[in-house]
């Protein structure tokens, strides 16, 4: 394949991972798919001024109530059982609401800004105070959108996360209501600007449909970076927030993923 080609392959993208499927199996997959033809481009810096942007991603964190394991699986070893009659919708609210407002004022901490000036108050506004060096987990959204003892199901924004906090919060949650409570699912539906919309099924996992799919992301991917990243501001000078999941570093692909167990 000529330059042309190749050219079309300088960019992101964003894959969707099945359940149980690795990361590093998903990854190596789609570049054994492309190196059939040809080797891949460098979007990777595409990729690092992403995480440098600090983005937040959205997920559906599924809990049980009722039981605790020793890794806040549903299938870990059984801990504790406890009752769970005297949970509400409204107290559940309530937990949500202190969870999300003490991550607020520690993304303020982290962000290291004075929010007297008038720069702060902007980026206020537009929602982009982000933390400036490495952080714990932080949340900037949770609701409840399904109770129905012992299920309920949560929509988490947040940035700097690991699956293992996502099911651990669920525990916490369990504890603040006086009672104990396992995640059953963790399901990404957003990884910055990549939607589950947007996201390559694994029979999309080829050359034609690759260069489709970095195609129709550029144009937004351009648009979010500029927005999200300061005018004028180094990307360099940004520490990465590292990747916590199962790759090792940065990659060009994308995966939005669904299943606790990942």
């Amino acid at each position: 394949m000529g330059s042309a080609g190749l050219s079309r392959l300088h960019g992101l993208f964003a894959v969707y991972k099945p359940p149980g499927l690795k990361w590093k199996h998903l990854r190596d997959t789609v570049e054994l798919q492309l190196l059939k033809v040809l080797g891949v481009g460098h979007g990777c810096r595409l990729l690092t001024d992403m995480y440098n942007a600090h983005l937040t991603k959205d997920y559906t964190v599924r809990g049980l109530l009722g039981k605790a394991t020793d890794d806040f699986r549903e299938d870990g070893r059984l801990v504790e059982k406890t009752t769970y009659d005297h949970v509400t919708r409204e107290k559940l609210d309530r937990i949500l609401a202190v969870i999300q407002g003490s991550h607020q004022k520690a993304l303020v901490m982290y962000s290291n800004l004075d929010l007297k000036t008038q720069e702060a108050y902007e980026m206020a506004v537009r929602g982009l105070i982000r933390p400036m060096n490495k952080s714990p987990m932080l949340i900037t959204g949770i609701r409840c959108l399904y109770f129905a003892p012992p299920e309920f199901l949560l929509e988490v924004q947040c940035m700097h996360e690991t699956q293992k906090e996502l099911r651990k919060l669920v525990h916490e949650i369990g504890l603040e209501l006086k009672t104990t409570a396992v995640c059953t699912q963790v399901r990404r539906t957003r990884d910055g600007f990549f939607t589950l919309d947007s996201a390559l099924l694994r029979t999309q996992w080829d050359l034609t449909n690759i260069q489709d799919a970095i195609r129709a992301a550029t144009p937004q991917v351009a648009a979010e970076l500029e927005k999200s990243l300061s005018p004028g501001l180094d990307t360099k000078q940004l520490p990465s927030p590292g990747w916590s999941w199962d790759s090792q570093g940065p990659s060009s692909t994308l995966g939005l993923e669904r299943g606790a167990g990942q």
